[in-house]
């Protein structure tokens, strides 16, 4: 575990080339090193060290002086004697103000359902607002804890891992902090699903010499071409991150070679007139792949990203994605909000900075109107979902929304009382359900009426992605229908109780439901009502709780019968349409491992990730026989089977290699007998693996062994097949 010394962030400050007030900084780390002194972290190091990497990164981030003195005093207010006015008086209120923010955070906790967890996350936002350099302090301290998580016990590593793809990689992301939330995302993902994070590292180690090799022909001959014409081009090149080639191959389900964007060569020039000139060259130079064309510059994502995007095949028909930016963007694309320190560019005045941060203007808003804990945390993460779309007005207008939004949603994101009398909509000029899910680039018209008395549908609730949708909704119930929303919420509540066999006399349930009400932050027993009726408050939520005060205060006969306990199950539940039953656990979302691609008739285990499903494997797996006598991941592996009855129903990907000798429509003889066999191929790779030896790497769709035994069996038997086997044997 490197300790990190107080002359190496004096090193990076120096390599910096930036000014910085280094006598305040070296008296914040004494401040710190003598409050810290005695204190030691998990790994055994001195507890100094992990303030000072912390302000390390923020450095290379570009952050100011006052942010570097803030991140060395980040602990000793939680953590020592030290007082936040004694941090005021020695370095301020404004270094004052972001340790105090700090601390607060790191108090969050995002994985437990305590009531007071929504409270800790409006301070998260509230101090965002406030100043985000809290935040960046905050990743920075994320980053560091997560690259030396390998101390911490099992299940904190995983809480740790969970808890920072969920939140703080989404809030880097949302930040432009590209590198960092990267490394968050990778680290996260080794501790959640370490057999999926080890097959994508193992697919990038098989052909990492070929690759590197590849990225600098293609770098070397764009920059022959281009340097010529082009004074100040940089061309630069990347393999793309193990988490995102993980989503891809196992969240959308596609195979290695079916990622176009593995690789990504970056130019950057000097002005945005470059950049469109260059993109017909690389179009010139390379076969452009149709439907892959994104255009960030004139259209930048939500936090200001802004970039052009092409994906080219070269002359051997490897795809490669080329990103076009001009230097200013490329600050902006690395550092995001950031890049206001670093370099003051691209953000030239405060109503820039403003823009880039309405979306946490937005957040507290969406969060204003709801006491329910669960019900917040759902909200930060799908309005901090990296997932976006783009849709256009009829007058031109880009709307940005997450993945799989609605009608609905895009309506409110334009304006509340456009959503509130919206009664139908156009999507490229047709007439389109409401609950229509959107996709990029298409063009929406909201038709509203301008009737007075029109309302939004209650059942919109349950359509709706966004939170500021959901929100809106609300409020108009909230504040249009209260009567009505009292008397809905009476009757719910009155179903829950009976539900639950709470019974009382009049006296008492009045006394009872006053003291929920009060429970819950509501000045009356009316509003308790209300918001119950409006859905502001979700009784499923909190009933467990009522039932238990009940059982405490009005414990009775009745509700000590046998009648009163619902005994619960949980053997074996089928996965989700997998085909698969995994034994002790409920309705879980089930993957089918890349590394052995296990089909009906393999024997099969299961693979318990954090926050990704249940991982399933062959039994013979070189996977699984590597970690199955691992005491850290013993626990995690448990028994699966097929379910025969959905198995029927159920389609499979399979791999298999085949090795033929250098013969001249080998290929073509493959092609001609899968085409026979009537088999619907999804990839077909060949190459060359020693001299006078081809292999044939084809994926395709089946549906148990038997069919992929017989289309092993018929394969061999082509003249020049020296063998056949399923990938990764």
């Amino acid at each position: 575990m490197k300790i990190y010394h107080i002359e190496e962030l004096m090193d990076e400050i120096k390599r910096s080339g930036k000014f910085y007030h280094t006598g305040k900084i070296l008296q914040a780390y004494e401040v710190a090193r003598n409050a810290h002194k005695d204190q030691k972290r998990v790994s055994g190091e001195p507890y100094i060290s992990h303030p000072v990497a912390v302000a390390c990164i923020l450095v290379n981030l570009g952050m100011d002086s006052e942010c570097i003195q803030a991140a060395l005093l980040h602990d000793v207010v939680e953590d020592t004697e030290i007082t936040d006015q004694q941090v005021a008086k020695q370095f301020g209120d404004e270094v004052a103000l972001l340790v105090n923010g700090v601390t607060k955070l790191g108090k969050l906790s995002f994985s437990s359902r305590e009531e007071q967890q929504a409270e800790n996350i409006r301070k998260m936002v509230l101090a965002m607002a406030q100043d985000v350099r809290v935040i960046i302090i905050k990743l920075a301290d994320r980053l560091h804890n997560m690259r030396t998580i390998s101390v911490m016990r099992e299940q904190k590593r995983r809480d740790k891992a969970l808890e920072t793809m969920e939140v703080y990689a989404p809030l880097a992301h949302r930040l432009g902090i590209r590198a960092v939330k990267e490394e968050l995302e990778d680290i996260s993902l080794r501790y959640l699903d370490p057999i999926g994070y080890q097959e994508v590292e193992h697919l990038l180690n098989l052909k990492r010499s070929e690759q590197e090799a590849f990225l600098k022909k293609i770098k070397n001959k764009i920059h022959e071409r281009l340097a010529g014409e082009y004074q100040d081009v940089h061309v630069d090149g990347r393999i793309k991150s193990i988490y995102s080639i993980y989503r891809k191959i196992y969240i959308q389900g596609k195979s290695f070679d079916e990622i176009f964007d593995i690789y990504a060569v970056r130019i950057l020039v000097d002005s945005v007139f470059e950049c469109y000139n260059i993109l017909g060259i690389i179009h010139d130079m390379f076969r452009p792949i149709p439907n892959r064309f994104k255009d960030y510059i004139s259209t930048p994502k939500p936090n200001m990203y802004q970039s052009l995007h092409t994906t080219v095949l070269d002359k051997e028909a490897i795809p490669f994605e080329v990103q076009i930016r001009t230097w200013d963007m490329h600050h902006t694309a690395e550092y995001g909000i950031a890049a206001h320190w670093k370099y003051k560019a691209g953000i030239t005045s405060r109503g820039k900075i403003e823009e880039r941060l309405a979306w946490i203007r937005q957040l507290i808003e969406n969060q204003k109107e709801s006491n329910d804990a669960e019900d917040i945390v759902h909200s930060i993460k799908s309005d901090l979902s990296p997932e976006e779309i783009y849709i256009f007005t009829p007058k031109g207008k880009v709307i940005s929304l997450p993945i799989n939004a609605t009608i609905i949603d895009f309506a409110y994101a334009i304006h509340t009382e456009v959503g509130n009398h919206m009664i139908g909509a156009k999507v490229d000029g047709r007439l389109v359900p409401l609950d229509t899910i959107l996709q990029t680039g298409q063009v929406v018209e909201i038709i509203t009426t301008r009737d007075k008395n029109h309302a939004p549908s209650r059942d919109w609730l349950k359509i709706v992605r966004t939170t500021g949708a959901r929100t809106k909704i609300r409020n108009w119930y909230k504040k249009e229908r209260r009567e009505e929303n009292v008397i809905q919420g009476r009757a719910e509540l009155e179903r829950e109780f009976k539900r639950n066999m709470i019974t009382l006399t009049e006296s008492q349930r009045k006394e009872f439901v006053e003291s929920v009400a009060k429970r819950q932050h509501f000045e009356t027993v009316e509003d308790f009502l209300a918001a119950i009726g409006y859905g502001g408050l979700l009784l499923s939520k909190i009933m467990p709780r009522v039932k238990e005060d009940y059982l405490k205060l009005y414990r009775t006969e009745q509700a000590e019968k046998p009648t009163d306990i619902v005994a619960i199950k949980s053997p074996r539940t089928k996965g989700a349409s997998s085909g698969v039953t995994i034994e002790g656990l409920d309705s879980c979302l089930v993957k089918f491992a890349r590394c052995c691609n296990p089909l009906p008739g393999d024997e099969i285990v299961g693979f318990v990730t954090r926050g990704f499903g249940v991982s399933i494997h062959k039994k013979d797996c070189i996977n699984v026989l590597n970690s199955i006598n691992d005491p850290n991941n013993a626990e995690r592996w448990v028994k699966a089977e097929w379910a025969l009855d959905a198995v029927k129903k159920e389609n499979f990907k399979s791999t298999i290699e085949i090795f033929t000798d250098d013969r001249i429509g080998a290929l073509a003889d493959i092609s001609v007998a899968l085409s026979n066999l009537k088999v619907s191929i999804h990839t077909l790779v060949a190459r060359e693996v020693k001299s006078g030896c081809n292999v044939v790497t084809v994926t395709f769709t089946v549906s148990d062994i038997e069919q992929l035994n017989y289309i092993i069996n018929h394969l061999s038997k082509i003249p020049g097949v020296e063998s056949v086997k399923r990938a990764g044997q």
